[in-house]
């Protein structure tokens, strides 16, 4: 082994193993805390393999050849480790317990073909939320006694969920591997915190959440495990400074890689938009703008985007240091939990002298959601995802050639399928879950597409992407706007670009109840009864008529059921829907994003094409399907709550 002295290179970024505690501290002001110190240095010598001594890499080697060894750990299975639509959700404290992470990533190790493990590349990352940091360096643990040749790791643990989609596709390594899969630790918009949430889930080579196939085979894995490999002795990487750490083990090679993401992510995205054209809007002094990330991982993506390549003011980004438990608040980008961003667009309860900003957007906890807003002025996600369908091909030099097709989940509005069909579009409507989206792209059939829960995106990745939304409003925004930037003409606001889309198609009043931790019993039941309740629409008529008589009449009525054209398979179960015969729906589903109890949401929409009546307020306009909607189901009665946790 060759001795170095570390004069020209970074300290090293390994720590030896020692007892856990946690304290916080702050790396640099931009970078959200610790949960524990990894900064222990060796001073003095670095060491290196022969190999490593003897290339010239352009990235900084931080960590010298360490050997480790893979142990066999016995353990028992736990109970409800199966995964949701967006992978496993529980309390922090419950992924704490010994061997209940360990547990879940070596059901996936095993649930995977051999290939995409043994010898292979995958990335490790989220959205930095408490726990994040112990977990990384778990899973770098265990990938290692699996085999894995290969860690990538965002610097700081910190990686949008659309940036990993992104790295797994795109991003190509010094020796030329490509990931094959990601561990991605995040719980999405719940909250963060040693009393709060932690996620975890696995994406595929495609970029895209694990199937069905696949997610059900890591929870039977998980019913049946009893020992998972680790390499203790492994010793912890800093994931705080960006370079390469090389170990040696059993299997040979074993290399961690720190990087920063948002590198590969803006190149992605400046292969999608015109980053000139919306300069160009962005540093008028006729647009203002306001983006805030709710402390989340979009903070480590905003200002590189936003204000080092497009030119927006600093002052423009709120809430933009991602933070462990994202300042305390709920990193859900909706009217709610965003008070801030409403506050200053004009939309709060407190009036202002201050004039709004022209354009205003959140984020989530892990960047994959968006909220879109005008100068007091609110755009519906089912709005949004047709909005940017109707405008794309004019307004985004990626599309510019066309679109291939355009999909939305079945909760969401039916403002999409107008869209589709006066542009004659391939259109198709699908179970929540973005991994339904990635089948339809991966076979070439789907552009654009989103869901009412605040998601967005197109077939550049795999996942719903938040930061590519605000992206494309802003395109639309700056092709609207191309002639209206100097001088005295009034620029087309986000309002307008709204009410012309209703003018043109009609629009889709849309609205949606959560009732979020209900017992998930009274849920279960309430939602049998609306089932069961479905042999009979003469009935259910009946009832509608003594609740509202000024309600259109259910034609049908159905339990959602999806077959992929794409691989044939069935998904069942996927939200109860009453139909109206005047185009109205009402929908309800139990979400599988919660980590406790159950989250029973209601989607209420009412279509309206007479251009004389889309400028209704939709609590007014919606008022009779929502008492009939509360009604019929029984809401209070099975749930004892009055009222809805969050209304969207």
């Amino acid at each position: 082994m060759i001795l170095l002295p570390v004069r020209s290179l970074p300290s090293p970024a390994i720590t030896p193993p020692r007892h856990r505690r946690h304290r916080h501290h702050t790396t640099t002001p931009s970078l959200p805390s610790h949960s524990r110190s990894l900064h222990h240095h060796h001073p003095g010598l670095l060491r290196l393999t022969p190999l490593l001594a003897s290339r010239v890499d352009p990235r900084p080697v931080v960590g010298g050849s360490a050997m480790f060894s893979v142990t066999k750990k016995a353990t028992t299975p736990f109970e409800g480790q199966k995964p949701g639509t967006s992978g496993l959700r529980k309390k922090v404290t419950v992924f704490q317990q010994p061997h209940y992470l360990q547990n879940f990533v070596q059901s996936t190790f095993n649930a995977l073909p051999a290939e995409e493990v043994k010898g292979a590349t995958i990335v490790v990352s989220g959205d930095g939320r408490y726990f994040s940091k112990d977990a990384v360096q778990i899973i770098t643990k265990m990938a290692a006694a699996n085999g894995v040749r290969r860690v990538w790791v965002g610097q700081n643990s910190l990686m949008s969920t659309p940036a990993v989609s992104a790295v797994i596709r795109e991003r190509i390594g010094e020796d030329g591997s490509k990931a094959t899969g990601a561990f991605i630790l995040t719980a999405s918009h719940n909250p963060g915190g040693p009393t709060e949430d932690f996620g975890i889930k696995y994406n595929m080579g495609n970029g895209g959440p694990a199937p069905e196939s696949v997610t059900d085979k890591i929870f039977s894995n998980t019913t049946t495990i009893s020992e998972y490999l680790i390499s203790e002795d492994l010793p912890d990487v800093d994931i705080s400074q960006v370079g390469v750490t090389s170990f040696s083990g059993p299997e040979g090679p074993f290399t961690v890689e720190v990087f920063d993401s948002s590198v590969d992510y803006i190149k992605l995205m400046k292969t999608i938009f015109d980053f000139e054209a919306i300069k160009k809007l962005l540093t008028s002094p006729k647009f203002t703008f306001c983006y805030d990330a709710l402390h989340g991982v979009a903070g480590a993506y905003a200002k590189h985007i936003f204000v080092e390549e497009l030119g927006a003011d600093e002052s423009s980004l709120l809430n933009c240091v991602p933070k462990e438990d994202f300042g305390g608040g709920h990193p859900d980008p909706n009217l709610t939990y965003a008070k801030e961003l409403v506050e200053r667009m004009g939309l709060g309860k407190s009036s202002s002298n201050v004039e709004p900003p022209e354009f205003g957007a959140a984020a989530d906890g892990d960047a994959d959601r968006n909220m879109i807003l005008g100068k007091r002025f609110f755009v519906t996600p089912s709005d949004s995802v047709a909005i940017i369908a109707a405008n794309a091909v004019q307004s985004i030099p990626y599309f510019s050639s066309g679109l291939k097709g355009v999909a939305r989940s079945m909760p969401t509005s039916a403002a999409l399928d107008v869209v589709a069909k006066n542009l004659n579009l391939k259109f198709f409507e699908v179970p929540t879950g973005w991994k339904f989206f990635g089948n339809l792209m991966d076979a070439g059939m789907c552009s654009v597409c989103g869901e009412e829960s605040f998601g967005t995106g197109s077939d550049h990745i795999r996942e719903k992407d938040g930061i590519w939304a605000v992206l494309a409003w802003l395109s639309i925004l700056a092709f609207k706007n191309k002639d209206n930037l100097g001088g005295g003409d009034k620029l087309v606001s986000v309002e307008d670009i709204v009410r012309q889309h209703w003018a043109t198609y009609g629009r889709h009043y849309y609205t949606r109840y959560d009732y979020e931790n209900v017992d998930a019993g009274a849920a279960k039941e309430l939602m049998a009864n609306l089932v069961s309740m479905q042999s009979s629409l003469s009935d259910v008529n009946k009832l509608i008529k003594e609740i509202r008589s000024d309600v259109s009449e259910v034609v049908a009525a159905d339990e959602f059921e999806y077959k992929d054209p794409v691989d044939g398979s069935v998904s069942k179960h996927q939200g109860i829907r009453y139909l109206f015969g005047d185009g109205s729906r009402l929908v309800f589903r139990l979400s599988g994003t919660g980590s406790v109890g159950a989250t029973i949401r209601v989607y209420i929409e009412q279509y309206e094409k007479d251009s004389s009546k889309t400028g209704r307020d939709s609590q007014d306009a919606l008022a009779p399907l929502v008492d009939v909607a509360l009604k019929l189901s029984k809401m209070e009665e099975y749930t004892g709550r009055s009222a809805p946790t969050v209304i969207t």
